[in-house]
């Protein structure tokens, strides 16, 4: 995998919304954050598109808007302003051959797994993380840091609480995975989520629990489920109709992985809410899972 160039202080980078609205009052506090890490802040023109009810304008203006900062070669990363919905209406419109050559960061998390997982078929390494929106909330610390750490390179763990139902064991191989919504999406798309050999990550958000269940079921039949190094789960909030489906999470997870030997950890510290520390989408890394806790320790 290509790994774009660290940041260093005085790089410029750039705010753009590839899904749904976003409005000025969301920005602020990153904007300010990202000034005071001694980076200079580019906001693109379309960031504060109304032109769409619900998205940060048409397809054709976020296209533009994320080519722009792609090609522009003084911008050293991308951090997408926030997620909901429209990222996949237009990934396969955005010509990346300039990027490829010269690649640098794209941040985000949610809808923004699309993006990760089409840089991953391109080679090309990006990060999992707390984007703009959520830069103003009160328990964002450690969110920041680890993405701080990440994009100047340098070390970051990512450790699990305590979970009951962990699968102990030990893996290596390439970090994988998002918003469980977006794994399933991808599946017969040009950004196929690949998982053999992989550590997995998986997070979801105000979800049903038989539509959990139901995502699993598709990646299990799609093959994506049998081939792992590994399995690490992140936040499932605000998840619907736990008590009425009679099984929760973490059995839902152990059930439709219950004849694979790989581990299965549980309690990361990824998703959609706080804390949720920063990973590199396609890095090495290794997976340690015990009957206490567990943790991915990520290659230099």
């Amino acid at each position: 995998m290509t790994r774009p160039a660290p940041l260093t202080i005085g790089d410029r980078v750039g705010i753009v919304a590839t899904a749904r609205r976003i409005k000025a009052d969301d920005v602020e506090a990153a904007v300010r954050v990202l000034e005071e890490w001694g980076l200079r802040v580019s906001l693109s023109p379309h960031l504060y598109n109304t032109s769409h009810s619900y998205l940060a304008g048409t397809d054709e203006d976020r296209i533009s808007a994320l080519q722009q900062f792609i090609d522009e070669p003084d911008i050293k990363a991308i951090f997408c302003a926030r997620g909901g919905y429209g990222t996949t209406r237009i990934i396969d419109a955005i010509d990346f051959r300039t990027f490829m050559n010269h690649p640098k960061w794209i941040i985000g998390y949610s809808d923004i797994t699309s993006l990760h997982l089409k840089l991953s078929t391109l080679g090309i390494e990006s990060i999992h993380g707390t984007m703009p929106i959520m830069f103003g909330k009160d328990d964002v610390a450690s969110s920041l840091l680890s993405l701080r750490q990440l994009l100047f390179d340098e070390t970051h763990i990512l450790r699990a609480s305590h979970s009951a139902f962990n699968k102990p064991g030990k893996a290596t191989g390439q970090l994988v995975g998002g918003n469980l919504s977006l794994l399933a999406d991808s599946l017969g798309s040009s950004h196929e989520l690949e998982t053999k050999g992989k550590i997995l990550i998986i997070e979801e958000v105000d979800e049903y629990m038989y539509r959990v269940d139901r995502m699993f079921v598709q990646l299990k039949r799609a093959g994506k489920l049998n081939s792992l190094a590994g399995l690490a789960i992140g936040h499932f909030s605000d998840i619907k109709d736990s008590e009425s489906f009679g099984e929760t999470v973490e059995e839902i997870i152990l059930y439709h992985t219950r004849e694979f030997s790989y581990p299965v950890g549980f309690g990361f510290p990824v998703g959609h809410i706080h804390p949720n520390e920063a990973w590199i989408c396609g890095r090495n890394a290794s997976l340690e899972v015990t009957k206490q806790d567990a943790k991915i320790e990520m290659e230099r």
